[in-house]
């Protein structure tokens, strides 16, 4: 189902109401694929059949549908890795289908599967690479990269000297990200960008992602083959056939509400509820206090709060105001050193980026049934409980479930008035036959 004129592109969803917060002037660039067809030689028919489609400037769509249906042609189509047969994109107000593919390329930024390093070169300089290409000096270059390790969460002291075989998997993908951003593109493709590492780095990555968005506002197309990755991380999804056409191209919140076919519902799949809690944001909902101290207060200050807080917990700070332990009533306050550390490691916290499937699992594996909320930077914001959660949830489901009956109750009136048009007409009774 293709984008309508005069269609908000973002919908009506959470996500609608945050892309119209986000400041004005956005960095992103408009993307617009007119008819773009792919027939590789020998091949049986189009790779790519006709694509038409309109991506807002600072959003991110995702394209998602099975295994060979050409969504990675699709996208490298967008930078021009693959020409098209026919059929034009536009960048903005530029039509890039016939310029120098190399310019077109250092505009666009381009992150991969395995993220593509180049193993003989250190960290600091893959990300420096299409700076250099651009022209920009060895000072401003410098900086950048300094820049963009720490956007990604990786210490350019610790970082830049190292070579891709000495990181992580998520280490590497995290390098990749920086470099597609180096040049500060308007614009940032995503092939499968963290199919290869475990589902636990995956996580994160995404939730890394999410928060790079929200301080960069990209245009972002990423392709994936995981629905649930796409619920996740889509302003909107595109949810593609064989030959990457269209079979439903909405939010989130629409595809699973109302998906547009058997097709689609089978992408969907089971357990739509669950996957309704990627759609909201630990951000979105309100986040309880405790009392807290910092490691090194007084025992006997951290123990008034014990007694006195009301809460029977108080969660104790790293000098960054970092969750670091819980303690409870029973537990003796911590010690000086080198007594045993008193009270339970913090072991897991949600960032506020985090969806709120990520915080009921959180929960429900926490013995007490909370957890702890941190920003951007680990420090604590408040912490998120059980029953805040189900409340939540159930609000949401409901408020799902009356959209899916205005819904049917609009469908069944455009059809009443189509009924009655056609008794009225000419072939209706006592019409011409």
């Amino acid at each position: 189902m293709a984008e309508q004129p005069g269609e908000q592109p973002y919908g009506n969803g959470p996500r609608a109401r945050e892309a119209a917060a986000r400041p004005a002037g956005s960095v992103g660039a408009a993307i617009r694929l007119e008819h773009l067809t792919k027939v590789y030689p020998g091949g049986a028919g189009p790779a790519v059949d006709d694509v038409s489609m309109e991506i807002g400037a600072g959003e991110t769509v995702v394209l998602v549908g099975p295994s060979g249906c050409g969504k990675s042609t699709t996208l490298k189509m967008i930078n021009r890795l693959i020409e098209p047969t026919s059929g034009r994109i536009r960048i903005g107000d530029e039509d890039v289908t016939g310029i120098d593919p190399v310019r077109l390329r250092r505009k666009v930024g381009y992150a991969i599967q395995a993220s593509g390093l180049f193993p003989h070169m250190t960290v600091a300089q893959n990300v420096a690479l299409v700076p250099r290409m651009a022209g920009w000096s060895a000072a401003r270059t410098r900086e950048r990269v300094e820049e963009m390790l720490g956007l990604v969460g990786l210490d350019p002291g610790e970082f830049r000297h190292r070579y891709p075989r000495q990181l992580s998997g998520g280490q590497q993908q995290r390098v990749g990200v920086a470099r597609a951003l180096a040049a500060d593109p308007p614009v940032l493709l995503m092939d499968e960008p963290f199919g290869a590492v475990d589902p636990v780095t995956r996580d994160h990555l995404q939730d890394e992602l999410l928060r790079l968005q929200r301080e960069l506002r990209k245009t972002i197309v990423f392709v994936t083959h995981d629905f649930d990755e796409a619920i996740k991380l889509g302003d909107r999804i595109a949810v593609l056939r064989e030959r990457s056409r269209l079979a439903q191209f909405d939010t989130p919140e629409a595809i699973l509400t109302h998906p547009a076919d058997a097709f689609v519902a089978g992408f969907v799949g089971s357990g739509a509820a669950l996957k309704r809690l990627h759609l909201a944001r630990v951000r979105d909902v309100p986040v309880a206090d405790v009392p807290t101290a910092h490691l090194g207060d007084p025992p006997e200050a951290i123990a008034g709060l014990l007694r006195d807080g009301g809460t029977g917990a108080v969660l104790l700070l790293d000098g960054d105001r970092r969750p670091h332990t819980w303690l409870r009533r029973g537990d003796r306050p911590p010690a000086p050193p080198p007594a045993a550390p008193a009270g339970t490691p913090v072991t897991g916290t949600v960032p506020r980026d985090a969806t709120l499937r990520d915080a009921l699992e959180a929960v429900l594996t926490d013995p007490a049934g909370r957890v702890a909320v941190t920003g951007p930077r680990g420090e604590y914001t408040g912490v998120l409980d059980l029953a805040t959660l189900r409340g939540t949830v159930q609000a949401l489901l409901a408020a799902d479930r009356a959209e899916a009956l205005a819904h049917q109750r609009a469908l069944r009136g455009a059809h009443g008035a189509g009924a009655g048009t056609a008794q009225e007409g000419p072939g209706g009774p006592g019409g011409a036959a």
